[in-house]
C-alpha cells in the first residue's frame, strides 16, 4: 500500500501566529488553528491508513500543540528541526526535543540556518547545512539522524546528495507525489502541502490518495517551481510582498465588518 505524507507547519491557537515558529506573513499562512488540525487528524485516521504526518520548522507547537493531539489518534509524528533556532523565542528547545522523542516521535533534520534556497548555495554550504544540523541533534538525543526534511521547498539532486553524505537515508521534499526513488543513499520521498485554509476535507482527500486534488496540488507546485527556477530572489520577494498584501487586506476586510 502507498505511503503518503503529508506536510504540515505550526499549529497555533486563535489566531496566535508569533506564539511558535518563524514570524512572517508568508509563514502564517502554514499555521493552523488547533481546533482544525484536531479535526484534521481525527478524519484522517478514521478514513486513511499508511499516512504519515511530518512536521517542519521546529515550533514550540509541536510539543506543546501538534504532539498532543497526534498522541489522542495514536499517532506518531516526524518532526523536522532547523538546528540554528533551538532554543529561541517560539522555538522548540532541546529538553523539549528530548521528550518528543521519549513520547515516540521521530526528530530529523531541517537544515541549520533554514536558507531561502538551499539548492542555490554552494556545495560546501548545502553540505554543511545538513553535517552540523545532523551533529547538533545527536548530540542531543545520542542517536544518529538519519531523516531530514528540505526547507523552503527549493530541492534538487545535489542537495540529496549532500544528505547523503551526511548520514541521512530519508530525505522529505514538498513535491505533492508518492513517488519514492534513491539519489546515491539517499531516498527522496514527496509530500502533499497542508496551509491554513486547507480544509478537513480536502486533507483527508489527499491522505485517501483522491486523484483530482493530488493533481491539482501537483499542477499548482509544477508552475510554482518554475517561476522558482526563472525568478529566484526576484521571485521570493514578490511571494513575500503579494502575502504582505493579502494579509492587510483581510485585516481591512475584518475590520470593516466589526464596525458595522
Amino acid at each position: 500500500m502507498t505511503t503518503v505524507a503529508l506536510l504540515y507547519h505550526d499549529v497555533v491557537r486563535n489566531g496566535a501566529f508569533d506564539s511558535s515558529g518563524f514570524t512572517s506573513p508568508d509563514a502564517d499562512i502554514y499555521k493552523l488553528d488547533a481546533d482544525l488540525f484536531r479535526r484534521h487528524v481525527r478524519s484522517i485516521t478514521e478514513t486513511a491508513s499508511n499516512v504519515l504526518v511530518t512536521v517542519d520548522d521546529g515550533g514550540v507547537s509541536a510539543s506543546e500543540t501538534i504532539a498532543p493531539i497526534l498522541e489522542e489518534h495514536g499517532l506518531s509524528g516526524y518532526f523536522f528541526i532547523p538546528t540554528n533556532w533551538i532554543g529561541r523565542s517560539g522555538f522548540l528547545s532541546r529538553e523539549q526535543i528530548r521528550e518528543l522523542r521519549r513520547r515516540g516521535h521521530l526528530i530529523g533534520s531541517h537544515s541549520c540556518s533554514h536558507p531561502e534556497r538551499i539548492s542555490h548555495c554552494t556545495w560546501q554550504q548545502v553540505c554543511d547545512e545538513w553535517k552540523r544540523s545532523a551533529d547538533t541533534l545527536f548530540d542531543i538525543l545520542s542517536e544518529p539522524i538519519q531523516m531530514a526534511s528540505v526547507p523552503g521547498g527549493f530541492y534538487n539532486r545535489s542537495v540529496a546528495k549532500a544528505a547523503g553524505l551526511a548520514g541521512i537515508r530519508t530525505l522529505f521534499t514538498s513535491d505533492p507525489t508518492t513517488k519514492v526513488y534513491k539519489v546515491e543513499n539517499c531516498v527522496v520521498v514527496g509530500r502533499f502541502m497542508i496551509q491554513r485554509s486547507t480544509s478537513t476535507e480536502l486533507a483527508t482527500a489527499l491522505a485517501r490518495g483522491d486523484i483530482l486534488p493530488r493533481i491539482k496540488q501537483s499542477l499548482l507546485w509544477s508552475a510554482k517551481k518554475g517561476f522558482k527556477t526563472v525568478g529566484g530572489t526576484t521571485w521570493l520577494r514578490f511571494r513575500k510582498w503579494a502575502i504582505a498584501r493579502m494579509w492587510i487586506r483581510r485585516a481591512q476586510s475584518s475590520s470593516s465588518r466589526s464596525s458595522i
